[in-house]
């Protein structure tokens, strides 16, 4: 039984520090994308094409009068609506890449921070309750030990 008990810990805190990694990805590939955009920047109007819960997608027309539709979308959407006009800046080495003007990785803070927290909060317990169950499990080893 101890060693289910250590088994069952082992997985929390491997889920524990994936949900970390997941956190810290979060924010290094916003600031990664967005470094692209600015080494490489080009700057148009767009209109929105459409607007779900997973993705924005914008039309727009590059510097060079190529129109471009992003399959992933555009980047830091939030407040956006179909048929808006908006400004957006691109990397003029990948089109596909592209962002909102003047929204930045910052955005990406809050989110990651809540599921760093989150995470954190969900592990305390889990080990809260481990170790409540661990003791309690030595506790019955010692009765059958002493019977």
């Amino acid at each position: 039984m101890l060693r289910f008990h250590r088994r069952l810990t082992q997985l929390v805190l491997t889920l524990y520090v994936c949900a970390v990694v997941g956190s810290a990805a979060m924010v290094i590939g916003p600031v990664l994308n967005d470094r692209e955009i600015n080494q490489h920047q080009g700057r148009a109007l767009a209109r929105v094409t459409s607007v779900s819960a997973s993705r924005t997608t914008i039309d727009y027309q590059d510097e060079a009068g190529l129109y471009h539709s992003p399959r992933s979308g555009v980047l830091y959407p939030g407040g956006l609506g179909e048929d808006q006009r908006v400004w957006v800046e691109y990397s003029k080495q990948n089109p596909e890449l592209v962002k909102v003007e003047g929204r930045t990785w910052k955005l990406a803070l809050l989110p990651a921070a809540s599921v760093f927290l989150v995470s954190s909060a969900v592990l305390a317990l889990l080990l809260v309750l481990l170790g409540w169950w661990h003791r309690r499990i030595e506790r019955g080893m010692e009765l059958v030990g002493a019977g």
